[in-house]
């Protein structure tokens, strides 16, 4: 069995990184890395954990997610289609430790500051997208020169912050792998009934132990942070089958309780599951 890192390394050499992400499934391990992250989702859907907090990607999506942010994107494979990601790699330092301490760098220092929390951009999506075909076949210094003209238009958009908790320090390897395992099992059994006892055991901990862990390196209980999953599945199930009633909805997702699932939904995403549907 392979052994992934927590901490994912970039190259040394290069001060900012353009990657394209073509496969089935993205690389869906939960992990960190000192580099911001600005992605485009050209192709594909699935699930986004980014600190402690989950959303749905659909084709279109563009995501900032910030330094040493623990994230994953979990692919949806029902369709078994190719996804494909474009994305930038850069820190704050990647050009000297003082060039966007700069003054004429002062109105983008939004952008920055939004990336601790990781954000989604939702607007001049149009404008976005051109700039990263326009990444694709550019030079080196191009695509620097795109880069300040994409930060200034981040921090222009509107945005939504993905997480509500900002990671003071970075998560150790240990804990990162534990919390991975945590994640993993919590995205395969969403739909079934999960004690704590029993995702305990998944972290190798006792139950108090656990609470204790998870609560200090999420800042949610593993309770709310399983119905946020759950409530983003059925988000998910509401869109892509418009016929099935919401008790089926609800049942799928993992809630067994009507009157509580559409208590959460509405405290979640302030509307209820109908008229989110319907929007």
């Amino acid at each position: 069995m392979k052994v992934y890192p927590f901490k994912i390394p970039k190259p040394n050499n290069n001060a900012l990184i353009y990657q394209e992400d073509i496969e089935v499934v993205f690389y869906d391990k939960l992990h960190q890395h000192d580099e911001i992250q600005i992605s485009y989702i050209e192709k594909g859907n699935g699930t986004l954990l980014v600190g402690n907090s989950f959303t749905n990607y659909y084709t279109g999506n563009v995501f900032v997610i910030g330094s040493n942010v623990p994230h994953a994107f979990k692919s949806d494979t029902t369709k078994n289609e190719t996804s494909k990601m474009l994305t930038l790699f850069f820190t704050k330092e990647s050009f000297g430790t003082s060039f966007f301490k700069l003054e004429e760098f002062e109105e983008i220092e939004s952008f920055f500051v939004n990336s601790l929390h990781g954000f989604q951009v939702t607007s001049q999506l149009t404008e976005i997208k051109e700039i990263f075909n326009k990444l694709k076949k550019a030079t080196k210094l191009e695509r620097f020169i795109i880069l300040i003209a994409l930060l200034k238009l981040l921090s222009e958009s509107d945005i939504n912050l993905l997480s509500n908790y900002t990671y003071g320090k970075k998560l150790s390897d240990s804990e990162g792998k534990r919390m991975r395992k945590v994640f993993d099992y919590t995205l395969k059994n969403a739909d079934q009934k999960i004690s704590l006892d029993e995702i305990a055991s998944v972290a190798n901990m006792t139950k108090n132990a656990f609470c204790k862990f998870f609560k200090k390196r999420t800042n949610k209980t593993y309770i709310n942070y399983l119905t946020e999953l759950r409530i983003e599945n059925a988000c998910k199930i509401l869109k892509s089958n418009k016929d099935m009633a919401i008790v089926d909805v609800a049942f799928k997702a993992g809630f067994y309780n009507i009157s509580n699932f559409n208590r959460r939904f509405k405290e979640l995403k302030k509307m209820t599951p109908l008229t989110f549907r319907n929007l």
